[in-house]
């Protein structure tokens, strides 16, 4: 039974590796097209660009992990394991920073408060991401310094030099987790602030509109809700990743349950994959490129079907 469950999710963990694969692919290379036509990059398509380089770079340290964990353990040495945990890390940290910063960038674009604090910030947006990027660097460093530590105590333990490192391994196991949970809480918050922002300043928006005799329709209330709608998107996906991520770091007995860690991987895999179709579908620069290129594989194959005999 539970080797044609492994199947299956492998089945579905490849599914959501290849789509995630295909629409950050397709954001990255849309966006350097644009770029090289036009020599120069918006600081949205920055942002967007880095975040799907990104999650492309965690969607294959998730894959690896996968195969070394349910497929092939043999493969899983000291080495291989700290890689992979390295480099999952610094990923899944890009990109749900990035994709924080990118609500905030909405959010100082889009909405519009007379308080002197926010002007300040919205004049200076790009500052503000940045700062808030390279302030996230310094939790990134420690939190994989710390990983590392963990991992070489473990290794140290299997050996067999037991007496010292227990204590030890136990304390850089409790930081591990509380500094992961707290590196991965605090995006979550700022980005739920940015929602709760949009949503008031779409309020004081219909006001002066009603007051004044203005229709819904106005261009200014659909970027609002639009950035609503991708925020608001990439919230409940974040709150999904993060939920397993949670449960996958504070479940360390879980962990040894193979259908247990096979359910919050193909999870895990949901976030870093959807979120970019919605990132597509969100944006008109790319909603028309993917529709474009839907429209010509559509051709592509009506041409096929009346070339064969």
């Amino acid at each position: 039974m539970l080797t044609l469950l492994s199947g299956l999710f492998s089945i579905l963990v490849i599914t959501e590796f290849v789509l995630g694969n295909f629409a950050n692919g397709f954001i990255a290379v849309v966006n350097c097209t644009d770029w090289v036509k036009r020599q120069k990059m918006s600081s949205a398509d920055r942002i967007l660009t880095a975040l799907a380089i990104s999650r492309i770079s965690l969607l294959w340290a998730m894959l690896v992990n996968w195969y070394a964990v349910v497929l092939n353990p043999a493969l899983y040495i000291f080495k291989v394991r700290l890689l992979v945990h390295v480099a999952w890390t610094a990923s899944n940290h890009f990109s749900i920073w990035l994709a924080t910063s990118l609500s905030i960038f909405y959010l100082f674009k889009i909405a519009n408060f007379s308080s002197l604090i926010f002007l300040r910030l919205k004049w200076r947006v790009k500052s503000v991401v940045v700062v808030i990027l390279l302030e996230s660097l310094f939790l990134l460093v420690f939190q994989i310094a710390v990983v590392s530590m963990y991992e070489k105590i473990q290794m140290k333990e299997c050996e067999g030099n037991v007496t010292r490192q227990t204590k030890l391994g136990s304390i850089l196991h409790l930081s591990s987790m509380t500094i992961f949970t707290l590196a991965n809480f605090v995006p979550f918050a700022i980005s739920l602030t940015s929602f709760l922002l949009l949503i008031f300043s779409l309020r004081k928006l219909l006001k002066r509109m009603q007051s004044s005799g203005k229709r819904s329709q106005d261009p200014s209330t659909k970027v609002h809700i639009r950035a609503m709608q991708t925020v608001i998107s990439f919230l409940f996906l974040l709150a999904g990743h993060f939920t397993t991520l949670i449960i996958t770091v504070w479940s360390s007995n879980g962990l040894q349950n193979e259908l247990f860690f096979m359910i919050c991987q193909a999870f895990g895999f949901v976030y870093p994959s959807s979120h970019s179709f919605i990132l597509i579908w969100g944006n008109k620069k790319l909603k028309q490129a993917f529709l474009s290129v839907l429209y010509q594989g559509k051709y592509w194959l009506k041409e096929q079907k009346l070339s064969t005999p």
